[in-house]
């Protein structure tokens, strides 16, 4: 039978194989408990060579669940025979060569699920290996790692992709992550309602014309930052239909690479103050030299430390730093519009979809539960009733003014411009 040797620290096993040759699997640095077990495994090893015998279950999964490495150990001494098996290594080089074309944001994010996968399985753990139970074991590790829980979801989420992926080019039977999930939390949780009076506060609080159009574009524009505020051009503003085309480098890759937005009542004055603060030769309304080339780098589009001077300003505002700065503004600006228009007209002007409006973007104030419990006052209930007649010569002022001074731009946006817009990636939950 097996016996166990050790040689400067790095223990062996020494055994005759079926042919009567005495072999050597060398083990390397390893405990005393590992190398028993080990030599049990090769001794099963042994007998079912000898006798051609099936090999026992749990040595088969034992064998299964080795790296490449000591598969090779194993064959090497005519223990298993050398044969190619798909790992997860394989399947994840496949799953990366075969999606290539992705932003350099998303091969970030997909980097870290790949290399937890790696971290996890190992690499050359075989597939076949790889059941409910231990897909589940991943999703428990994640947690365990202290991730948030929208991170953890992100990441079983492409696990599931991938392996998915594997499924497809049939390199396994089954996606072993299909019945694994994880709740991303409650995204009420980091969401906070900007009003009108403190979005002044922060214009005022502003050190210049150009973050007073940054901060105007986010909160009465309803663009994402910085990638659409960094990227609207000046040949973009269409002041003779009140509208302005957005350039949204999040979606291009879904064929949704631009819509056309109004020019809402308190939006345009800022966007009037970058038009004549434009000098000779520039192309973008917030100065392209000023931001744009650090936001736009590498690795995709970035805040490039324009988060740092916004928590600034907020601070210099008086008011008490929320989570999500920038996404907040854009979050209330459709809030405010949702109360206005169609839900799918402000998607297609937000750019996103009704779903992740209603989850991540749409919010109920104060304003609309005084509104609903009846104790508005009347000139504020008949506004609102005025606004819903529509565009004509009769209406009066609209409960919101974001939205005041732009029907003609309206009617154009949404009856000649507007293609299907507003479909927005789910990647803030992957």
């Amino acid at each position: 039978m097996a016996s166990i040797g050790s040689s400067n620290g790095r223990r062996r096993i020494l055994f005759r194989g079926a042919d009567g040759k005495r072999r050597t699997l060398w083990l390397g640095k390893v405990t005393a408990r590992t190398a028993e077990d080990v030599k049990r495994k090769v001794e099963a090893l042994v007998v079912a060579s000898i006798t051609g015998s099936l090999v026992e279950d749990e040595v088969a999964r034992w064998v299964a669940s080795r790296d490449v490495r000591m598969l090779e150990k194993l064959a090497a001494v005519g223990l298993i025979v050398r044969r190619h098996r798909e790992t997860v290594g394989s399947l994840l080089e496949a799953f990366e060569r075969g999606n290539q074309q992705v932003k350099p944001g998303t091969q970030i994010f997909r980097g870290h699920t790949v290399r937890c996968l790696r971290e996890y399985f190992g690499e050359g753990r075989a597939l076949a290996s790889i059941g409910n139970s231990e897909a589940e074991g991943f999703r428990e590790w994640l947690v365990g790692l202290g991730l948030a829980a929208a991170t953890v979801a992100r990441r079983v989420q492409l696990a599931r992709q991938i392996f998915g992926y594997g499924v497809r080019r049939e390199l396994l039977q089954r996606n072993p992550f299909g019945g694994v999930s994880h709740g991303s939390g409650d995204p009420r949780r980091r969401q906070h309602y900007v009003t009108i009076e403190e979005s002044k506060r922060l214009i005022a609080g502003a050190p210049d014309w150009v973050w007073r159009v940054i901060i105007a574009l986010c909160r009465f524009g309803g663009l994402r930052c910085p990638s659409e505020v960094l990227s609207l051009r000046l040949s973009g503003l269409d002041w003779e239909h009140g509208a302005m085309t957005v350039i949204s480098p999040k979606t291009e890759g879904h064929g949704q690479g631009s819509r056309v937005v109004p020019m809402f009542g308190r939006l345009r004055p800022y966007l009037e103050e970058a038009w004549e603060m434009a000098v000779e030769g520039q192309t973008h309304v917030i100065p392209e030299g000023l931001y744009l080339p650090a936001a736009n780098g590498p690795n995709g589009w970035v805040n490039c430390n324009l988060r740092t001077t916004f928590g600034k300003i907020v601070r210099r505002a008086g008011l008490e730093r929320w989570p999500r700065l920038f996404h907040a503004l854009r979050a209330s600006c459709e809030s405010d519009l949702a109360r206005e228009y169609p839900i799918t007209t402000v998607c297609r002007w937000i750019g996103n979809t009704v779903a992740i409006a209603a989850r991540h973007y749409v919010q109920v104030t104060d304003q609309d539960f005084r509104r609903a419990c009846g104790t508005e006052n009347s000139a504020h209930q008949s506004a609102q009733q005025a606004s819903e007649t529509g565009c004509n010569g009769e209406q009066q002022e609209p409960e919101n003014p974001d939205c005041a001074g732009v029907c003609e731009g309206v009617r154009y946006c949404t009856t000649v411009q507007v293609g299907d817009t507003g479909f927005e990636p789910v990647t803030s939950t992957l």
